[in-house]
């Protein structure tokens, strides 16, 4: 059960084909191109459409910036730092306004597969429901794995794709309003 720590300052950039922003793709698991479960941090520097991904159930969360509104099939939802993750269709007719300037959100999409997107809470175990799991998060700490500690550095994606029974991060003395997202996928 050795998990792998992606960094996402450590990943590349990949601009946006219409100039709104720039995408980091922390996993696509499994690995090979017919990925099931896709985490990425995006950088959102203009209005616009979201990409349409058809099958695909995605989940968004802001983590840095000013937030964002997204118009998700006519429906409105206002999305700021701290704001439960949104869910919804990839196929869905999603545009995005900024509230005030760039945004930095975490986005989840699965394809073929159950899972969710949930807070974390510094110091609380959390019992993943999935087969694989993962931990965002938007501060430095400490990931607890029965007798196993990871450091786990700030926005950083710690994936495990066998799922301990259970795991528990810890901030330390830093607040953190935001503390990280648990990742869950499910094989089907």
């Amino acid at each position: 059960m050795t998990p792998t720590v992606v960094r996402t300052i450590d990943v590349p950039a990949q601009k946006w084909r219409n100039g709104g922003g720039a995408t980091r793709e922390l996993l696509a698991w499994p690995p090979g191109g017919d990925w099931q479960v896709r985490v990425s941090v995006a950088d959102i520097e203009a209005d616009g459409p979201f990409s349409a991904f058809p099958g695909v159930e995605r989940w968004f969360t802001a983590l840095q910036g000013g937030g964002v509104e997204l118009t998700v099939a006519g429906t409105v939802h206002r999305l700021q730092r701290g704001d439960a993750p949104l869910r919804f269709a990839g196929d869905a007719a999603t545009s995005c306004r900024l509230i005030d300037g760039p945004t930095r959100d975490l986005n989840l999409m699965l394809r073929g597969t159950g899972g969710a997107m949930l807070p974390a809470v510094d110091g609380q175990p959390w019992l993943p429901a999935g087969s694989a799991c993962g931990l965002f998060t938007a501060v430095a700490g400490r990931c607890s794995v029965g007798s196993q500690d990871i450091e786990v550095p700030a926005y950083a994606l710690l994936w495990y794709e066998v799922a301990p029974p259970s795991l528990t991060f810890n901030a330390g003395q830093r607040p953190a309003a935001l503390i990280g997202w648990w990742l869950s996928a499910m094989a089907q």
